[in-house]
């Protein structure tokens, strides 16, 4: 039978990055993969875990109230946290089921002060990262990380672990009741 995945946004990589998952984690299954509008219900650009959090929570129940017929719905949403002078991007990822809610957090990497500036300013971290690094729609592509990993770590593979680890308690049932 084939399982439904619903996903909390209609960017690329992240409906890359959970479907990347799900086959890994879920070899043996069939799934299909439907990227939705989601509102996160927090700012464009999050600026504390809490928040961020609550946006990617927020982002997997939306997708659930509007497509109820899936077997499992996720958000995902990146973050900023700004404190003693250092600001660095982090992403949240909540995946519910019927039966299970789980949750992973990225790593976090340094910002430079750069475009910690202009997110200070107000701009969202893919506008400001377009802005510093002469790029456009940056966050649908390689995103933050990509750009300062010099293509090491572009943001599928940035938010792969994650979303795997959210996966734990799924593909672990017996010792996730």
């Amino acid at each position: 039978m084939e399982k439904t995945v619903i996903i909390g946004s209609r960017n690329p990589v992240k409906v890359q990055c959970v479907k990347n998952a799900f086959e890994k984690s879920f070899p043996g299954d069939v799934f299909s993969f439907e990227g939705v509008d989601a509102s996160s219900k927090v700012a464009d650009q999050p600026m504390t875990d809490e928040e961020t959090y609550r946006g990617a929570f927020n982002r997997a129940t939306n997708a659930k109230a509007s497509h109820p017929k899936g077997h499992f719905w996720v958000g995902i949403e990146g973050g900023i946290s700004d404190a003693a002078g250092l600001m660095e991007a982090f992403a949240w990822i909540v995946i519910l089921s019927p039966d299970h809610t789980s949750r992973a957090r990225t790593a976090t990497f340094p910002l430079p002060d750069k475009v910690a500036q202009l997110v200070r300013q107000g701009l969202e971290l893919g506008v400001a990262d377009d802005q510093v690094f002469g790029r456009s729609n940056s966050k649908q592509k390689d995103g933050a990380v990509g750009l300062l990993t010099h293509g090491q770590i572009d943001r599928t593979q940035y938010y792969a672990h994650a979303m795997t680890l959210a996966l734990v308690p799924f593909i672990n049932e017996e010792f996730f009741p």
